[in-house]
């Protein structure tokens, strides 16, 4: 089935370039030094040369979410097209030449014929000898153009010269749009092909420049200068001296743009896109170090007068990615100069000679945040598990006390935590203090006194007997930061146990309160750290986890769209990466809505990205759709990978279903949708439709209230047969399987409701448009029937709400609109509203039940929810889609392994989305995606 997807026109066909220089040259500037100073202070010829500007981005909606149309097969991903910005192409750095008016002071003034002001001398094809100019026009337009700047020593013989540089004369005379198959030239540029010779070395203002060296290229005007290494050095059959320059990126030059600006400003990242330029754009040599990617890497340990760079980046999927050791190798010695016993220079290590995935730790905790009722760790844990890797969900922490219990119902090992993740961290800090002060040499031998801890009475409960005597402590059951008590004072307390009385009695105290219990303190402290009652840095592996940006919902009309950093209800992402600041754990993964890629221009995706990059993470960004991954549920949603220096950074899997749709990405985030290429091979499952879910489910009516009922057929279709599959085969417990359904009851509509849900037909496409007295449009607007008198429920309300015919100005199919069977899910949400939402069943008079709505997130039929009707269909739309985040989870099991490549994407095995154990498919080696 061929899948339709309205994407939104791409914004760039090569990163956004080097458009705000985060180094300057003037005195002053961080990276100013006076060794530095004397290099690039230089005479420059009358040919003042610049980057081209890249297209402005338009505030109009419109032109920020141009759409384009293509058919594509599943989760297919948009051509790569040259990306449009107010109507021109939007240019990686490279230069033009700004061409003055003569003045007195030029002493060499411009000839430049047949061209429009400015020039674009880096435009790919070269500047020919224009129709009747006389030779020495011709020569004086060549002098200007080349300026002061001259090759030095003898032309590369021919022959190794088209070995070394072939792209440069196959086809002479001719235009080529790519490097080479590898596209690694800008996708804008057309490379020169009409080259006369290459040489080893140029001389600049007179300074030597040799093939290997950094230099600074001129920027625009205003703007600090490029940075990049010549790989080249070569003379057109016109005389035209140019240069191949490999560009590095600052980092407001990336994906981070604006929210770059704490970023050591010494700081570039390594790229494969390259240039060609005029010779004179050069302005002086720079040193540039490679150095050892680590986690504790400070900027004060760098010399002041270089650049250093630890990542390679990549505008595919934004990513940041470790350099393997010694594949620049080469890029470090000719282009640094630095003192090879520099202890920050890469040092290649020698290659082991022992099977590295056998002494990897056989088991990965987890910390799972905002975790909901559990769907992105459960389904990491069961994807980690296909890929052969045990990942164990050891904490989780959530807001939600009703979703904490459906949580530590399916995962009664967890340590479930109901609380903030602001508190929850602040606990972390505190835990911290108390295991460095009582888990020591001394203390893990000292002898746990038998005296009794004495304390004054708790002031929150009363005792029996009333006496004024002290209590006694038993035991300290448990810890947090906040106010769980609702005392009005918010820090580190402590929930005691009293002797002699039960857990009713149990109160939660502030260590001031405590001073006597010192002993007390010790033993729980000590047995807490012994079972990772909470992590400390360094015992979690991996951090998962979705932090709610309530300020960007588009529901909000009070949106801080200038800074949305600065709006509360957008804070729980600086929380999240504050967290894993303090913890620094070996993988990160965050969800979140595609709007905080479109929201305030994508300001806090930009965000999160940055942090992880700041802190010296690797990171990925892609954009998944649900429906790719085997449910029938459209559900596009963000994924950001974090991967620490030493690991293999995550894959993002590339869809295993055919599907069908429907939505846009945000324009400058269109090669971030993960999906195949036009053209590329590939084998998907077949789409998954309604049908699939729902027909084996019983008959149930709108006031249906059972919390548990049997089955009332065998399953009908593979995604049935596993979904409903006993949990004992993903725990790999003895437990005897129970063929009961759980939670298989809608949410009952009201009166009003349930007697308009009786008039809608049970066909395809039926909605509240086919209620009597309502009309429609040459427009499709809806309207009440003039000529019929409105009909009335038994309430006095009307039959058609008017709620009904106002939505999207009576453009609206979604009120009371059935499902069918041939149809997928857009998003499932949090309430099944009627009103608004196309949410009733396609053959009974109800909404979709608790069960059907979890099977539309992929969770298995096993997995119960707690809280109310409504509290259980808000913990099921919150949550991410099982099916999605275990693909993830088993290409994180491949990056643990080290078994996945270095490129964005990998292919799942075949059959994955029914496999239930590493064994059950084939290896994954043979679909990595380089």
């Amino acid at each position: 089935m061929a899948a339709e997807i309205p994407f939104n026109a791409p914004d760039q066909a090569a990163p956004n370039g080097h458009l705000t220089a985060g180094a300057s040259t003037e005195a002053g500037d961080p990276g100013y030094s006076e060794l530095n100073a004397c290099w690039i202070q230089l005479p420059l010829s009358p040919v003042s040369v610049s980057a081209t500007p890249p297209g402005k981005e338009t505030k109009s909606s419109a032109a920020y979410e141009g759409i384009c149309e293509s058919k594509l097969r599943s989760g297919e991903n948009c051509p790569r097209r040259r990306p449009v910005a107010n109507g021109q192409p939007r240019r990686s750095p490279r230069t033009v030449a700004n061409i003055s008016a003569p003045s007195s002071e030029n002493k060499r003034p411009i000839v430049v014929a047949d061209q429009p002001y400015p020039v674009r001398v880096n435009a790919g094809s070269v500047s020919k000898k224009p129709k009747n100019v006389s030779s020495t026009s011709s020569l004086k337009k060549l002098e200007d153009v080349n300026g002061s700047s001259f090759f030095v020593g003898d032309p590369v013989p021919a022959e190794e010269a088209m070995h070394r540089w072939p792209h440069h004369y196959a086809l002479h005379g001719a235009k080529r749009n790519r490097w080479n198959s590898s596209g690694i030239f800008d996708d804008e540029d057309e490379i020169i092909l009409n080259v006369k010779c290459h040489y080893l070395q140029a001389n600049v203002a007179g300074f030597v420049f040799d093939l290997g060296d950094c230099a600074h290229v001129k920027g625009e005007n205003g703007k600090s200068d490029y940075v990049g290494r010549i790989i080249e050095l070569f003379e057109t059959t016109e005389g035209q001296y140019y240069f191949t320059i490999q560009w590095f990126f600052r980092a407001d030059d990336t994906v981070m743009k604006d929210q770059a600006g704490w970023h050591d400003k010494k700081r570039l990242f390594y790229s494969n896109l390259r240039n060609d330029n005029p010779l004179d754009c050069i302005v002086s040599k720079v040193r540039v170090v490679q150095v050892s990617p680590s986690l504790e890497l400070k900027s004060r340990s760098t010399p002041l007068y270089y650049f250093y760079y630890d990542m390679e980046y990549s505008v595919e999927y934004s990513t940041f990615q470790t350099i393997e050791s010694g594949e620049k190798s080469d890029f470090s010695s000719n282009c640094s100069g630095a003192d090879p016993s520099d202890s920050m220079l890469m040092k290649p290590p020698k290659k082991p000679t022992f099977d590295i995935c056998k002494f990897r730790k056989s088991e990965l905790a987890l910390l799972d945040l905002y975790s909901g009722c559990g769907g992105m760790s459960t389904g990491l844990c069961l994807g980690a598990k296909a890929a052969g890797i045990n990942l164990v969900t050891k904490w989780s922490i959530d807001l939600n006390k009703a979703a904490c219990e459906s949580l530590k119902l399916n995962h009664p090992e967890v340590q479930v935590r109901n609380e903030k993740v602001d508190d929850f961290l602040e606990l972390l800090k505190e835990w911290s203090k108390l295991c460095s002060k009582y888990v020591s040499s001394a203390s893990e031998s000292h002898k746990v006194s038998p005296r009794s801890s004495k304390l004054e009475p708790p002031k929150l409960k009363t005792c029996n007997d009333r006496s004024p005597k002290e209590y006694e402590v038993l035991h300290i059951e448990d810890i947090c930061f906040g106010d769980p008590d609702n005392s009005g004072k918010h820090g580190l307390k402590f929930k005691v146990r009293w002797k002699g009385y039960d857990p009713s009695a149990d109160t939660w105290e502030p260590l001031e309160n405590l001073s006597n219990c010192e002993d007390r303190i010790r033993d729980f402290v000590r047995k807490g750290f012994l079972l990772k009652l909470l992590p400390l840095p360094g015992d979690v592996d991996v951090i998962c986890g979705g932090p709610p940006c309530q300020g960007i919902s588009g529901y909000n009309r009070f949106r801080n769209t200038d800074a949305p950093l600065d709006d509360e209800r957008n804070q729980q992402i600086v929380v999240f990466m504050d967290t894993v600041q303090y913890l620094k754990p070996k993988y990160v993964l965050m969800e979140n809505v595609v709007d905080i890629l479109r929201f305030a221009k994508g300001t806090l995706g930009r965000y999160a990205l940055s942090r992880l990059i700041e802190m010296r993470y690797q990171a990925r960004l892609g954009i998944m759709a649900a429906s790719c991954y085997g449910v029938p549920q459209f559900r596009m949603r963000v994924f950001l990978w974090g991967c620490h220096p030493d690991e293999k950074l995550p894959q993002f899997p590339l869809p295993n279903h055919d599907a069908i749709l429907k939505g846009s990405t945000p324009v400058e985030f269109e090669r971030n949708l993960v999906g195949y290429d036009e053209g590329q091979p590939r084998i998907l499952e077949k789409a998954l439709v309604l049908e699939d879910l729902l027909s084996d489910l019983p008959l149930v009516t709108n006031t249906e209230d059972r919390e548990q009922m049997p089955y009332s057929m065998d399953p009908q279709t593979d995604f049935q047969r596993y979904i409903r599959r006993p949990m004992f085969e993903d725990s790999g417990s003895a437990t005897i399987p129970n063929p009961i359904l759980y939670d298989h009851r809608p949410l009952p509509l009201g009166e009003d409701d349930y007697l308009r849900v009786l008039q809608i037909p049970r066909r395809k496409g039926a909605n509240f448009r086919d209620l009597p007295g309502v009309i429609v449009g040459a427009d499709n607007r809806v309207t009440l029937d003039p000529s019929m008198e409105r009909k009335l429920l038994p309430s006095g309300r009307p039959l058609v709400p008017n709620y009904a015919i106002n939505l999207w100005n009576g453009k609206s199919f979604r009120s009371f609109a059935r499902l069918w069977w041939d149809e997928v899910v857009s998003t499932v949400l949090t309430v099944p509203d009627s009103h608004c939402q196309a949410v009733l069943h396609p053959e009974q008079d109800r909404v979709l039940t608790i069960r059907e709505t979890a099977r539309l997130q992929g969770f298995p039929d096993y997995y119960r929810f707690c809280g109310t009707v409504r509290e259980r269909y808000r913990q099921i739309g919150n949550a991410v889609a099982v099916p999605v985040s275990r693909a993830l989870g088993y290409t994180l099991g491949l990056a643990w392994m080290k078994q996945c490549g270095d490129g964005p994407l990998v292919t799942l095995p075949s059959k994955f989305a029914y496999s239930r154990t590493a064994e059950d498919h084939s290896s994954s080696s043979s679909g990595v995606q380089e």
